[in-house]
This record gives structure tokens, C-alpha cells and sequence, in this order.
């Protein structure tokens, strides 16, 4: 018995040094199959078809399984209640890696990570936390963060420089925002918004409002009428799908509209421009990192510095002195000389 138990082992054995020998591939002489990663990703209440942020989580995943033959799972959560069953169905499985999509779901990540030290997580916007907000640390967790307020001061710079030339529609020197619920990657991009435009045109008034919502556009499309009516004449929309409201509602009054995350100008015809977060890029990254045996705790920050935040001109032809001052803009950020604030200014 422990003379066969030997021989297997020796057999296990070779079969380790023969997989190693080809690179673990299952190209060229036969040899074993390439280990297939196994990546969960759990999207938050705003759902894929947000056409931001969830969706872009998603594009990334697509993109990772077309490059790295991996097996990506999506569920979506369509409440607070289901994140930690939705992380720990994935955990549970001996998931590779497991994301988490959204600054909400810091707690669950908290929690579940705690429950399966020898799983991966990464949660973007966010960290593992206790119940407090508190960073627990966990090893086993990548934080993806933005600097969402580079974003939102390359939109600002937009709106600011367009009422201050008279290239808006009422001109009246009046801009606003629309978050969701107010937390740091949504107060990031208000933020460099009102900063920038005030860079732009020192007189701007800037509304902030929220809608206290990501997923209903009625919610949201009422705090911009509200807007609208103390004559704001681009409205930036920070709510996920919540924000579709405010596109919908610039667009019915004439006016100009500011998409977020993605490149939302199909979202309604208003939208002159996005303030780009590229979840994609990020979800894209913490995968690569598990694949390739790169996976560290602790947290990695996208901005424009590193090609993982910016902005797209939409539904607009950018006149070339607008253009000239964005490229001044986005260089100077890029190199430091400028830093937009992640407070909103008083």
C-alpha cells in the first residue's frame, strides 16, 4: 500500500514539472490544460444596463474573458440586502476573483472577505470595511479607487468655458450637478466640476443637488427641473441610471447635459460631453493582476495621470479655443501643476 501510495505521488509529481515545462499551456505537445480562473463579478443596485457604471464593470469582464480564456459570472444585486449572499455565492465556489461594483458594498466585501481569507476580492470605489466605514485591511482585498474629481474638472472646464463665452443656451452664468446619494466618488466629480468651471469663469454659480437615488430617473429628472428653473443651463448628472432623468430633462428644456462614467452622448441628444471613469480599465486590471499571479491587497488609484479617468466631447462641435484649453487643462493635471480638489469648494 505505501509502496503504490509513493509511486502516485511520483506520478503527481512529474505531472507538476511536465506542466510547468510547457507553461501550464495546452498548446503545442498536449501536456495539461491552462488552469481556467474562475472570476465572479456582483454588480450593485443600479443594475448592467445603467449605461455607466455597472455596465462598464461588465465590459471589462468581456474584454478579460476574450483575452485570458477565463470563466466570468455576473449577478446583479437589486438590493442593499444581496450583496453579501451574491459575494459569498461566488466565494463560496472558490472563485479566483470576486468583484464587488460599487462604493455601497464596502461592509458585504468587509464581511465576506473576512469569512474566506484565501479568496480574492477587489471592490471598486471602495474598500473592505467593518460596519463603520473602517478599513479592515483584509489581505486577501484590492481596492480599485478614481480620482473622479480629474474627470469632473475636464467637463467643468466645458461648461465653465461655454457660459463665460456666451456658447451655452441661456448664459445667464448658472451650471449644476446632480448626484445620487452623496458619497465620496460622487462628491469627487462634483467637485473638480465646480472647481474647473469656476477656474473657467470666476462669476459661475454652481447648484449642487440629490436625488438620494442611482436607479430611478423620475427621482432625478425633479431635482433637475428644480435646477432648471434658477435657469441652469448645462446640467451634469452624477447618478448612474438615476441620471438618465437629468439628460432627459436638459434635453426637454433646449438645454446642454453632461453624461457620466461612460461615454453616455446616445443617452439623449442634450449630452455634450462625459466625464469618463474607466471601470473597465480598472476590472480589466485586477483580473490581469489574478491571472498572472500579480494580486496584491490594498489599494490602486486611476486617474488621468494613468489613463484610468477622463473626459469625451459628445453632441457638440468643441470650438478649437474650447479644445486648446482642455489640452492645456488635461496636460497640467496629468503632470501636477494642477490638482483638483476631492471636497466640493464652498
Amino acid at each position: 500500500m505505501g509502496h503504490k501510495h509513493l509511486k502516485f505521488l511520483g506520478v503527481v509529481a512529474a505531472a507538476m514539472v511536465f506542466s510547468l515545462a510547457c507553461g501550464g499551456s495546452s498548446g503545442g505537445g498536449g501536456g495539461t490544460p491552462a488552469k481556467t480562473y474562475k472570476i465572479g463579478l456582483v454588480t450593485d443596485i443600479g443594475g448592467l444596463n445603467d449605461k455607466s457604471f455597472n455596465h462598464l464593470a461588465y465590459v471589462g469582464l468581456q474584454k478579460a474573458i476574450t483575452d485570458f480564456k477565463i470563466k466570468g459570472d455576473v449577478v446583479e444585486s437589486k438590493s442593499g440586502d444581496d450583496y453579501v449572499p451574491n459575494l459569498t455565492n461566488f466565494a463560496s465556489k472558490g472563485y479566483d476573483l470576486v468583484i464587488g461594483v460599487g462604493f455601497l458594498m464596502q461592509t458585504a466585501v468587509g464581511t465576506v472577505s473576512g469569512q474566506f481569507p484565501n479568496v480574492h476580492f477587489a471592490i471598486i470605489d471602495g474598500a473592505g470595511t467593518d460596519a463603520n466605514g473602517n478599513d479592515l485591511k483584509h489581505a486577501n482585498v484590492e481596492s480599485l479607487f478614481f480620482k473622479e474629481q480629474d474627470a469632473g474638472a475636464m467637463v467643468g472646464v466645458i461648461a465653465g468655458w461655454l457660459e463665460k463665452n456666451g456658447q451655452a443656451k441661456k448664459n445667464k452664468g448658472v451650471i449644476s450637478a446632480v448626484g445620487g446619494v452623496s458619497i465620496p466618488p460622487v462628491n469627487h466629480y462634483i467637485a473638480g466640476y465646480k472647481w474647473a468651471a469656476a477656474m473657467e469663469d470666476p462669476g459661475i454659480k454652481v447648484l449642487v443637488g440629490y436625488s438620494n437615488d442611482f436607479t430611478d430617473p423620475a427621482k432625478c429628472k425633479g431635482v433637475a427641473q428644480s435646477q432648471i428653473s434658477q435657469n441652469s443651463d448645462i446640467l451634469f448628472q452624477v447618478a448612474g441610471g438615476c441620471g438618465l432623468g437629468v439628460l432627459q430633462a436638459a434635453g426637454q428644456a433646449s438645454l446642454y447635459s453632461i453624461g457620466v462614467d461612460a461615454d453616455q452622448k446616445d443617452a439623449d441628444p442634450s449630452v455634450i460631453a462625459s466625464a469618463l471613469k474607466k471601470v473597465d480599465v480598472a476590472t480589466y486590471t485586477a483580473i490581469k493582476l489574478v491571472v498572472n499571479g500579480q494580486f496584491t491587497g490594498g489599494a490602486q488609484t486611476f486617474s488621468i495621470a494613468n489613463g484610468g479617468a477622463g473626459y469625451s466631447p459628445d453632441n457638440l462641435n468643441v470650438p478649437s479655443a474650447l479644445q486648446t484649453e482642455l489640452d492645456k487643462v488635461e496636460g497640467e493635471i496629468k503632470n501636477g501643476t494642477l490638482t483638483p480638489p476631492a471636497d466640493i469648494p464652498a
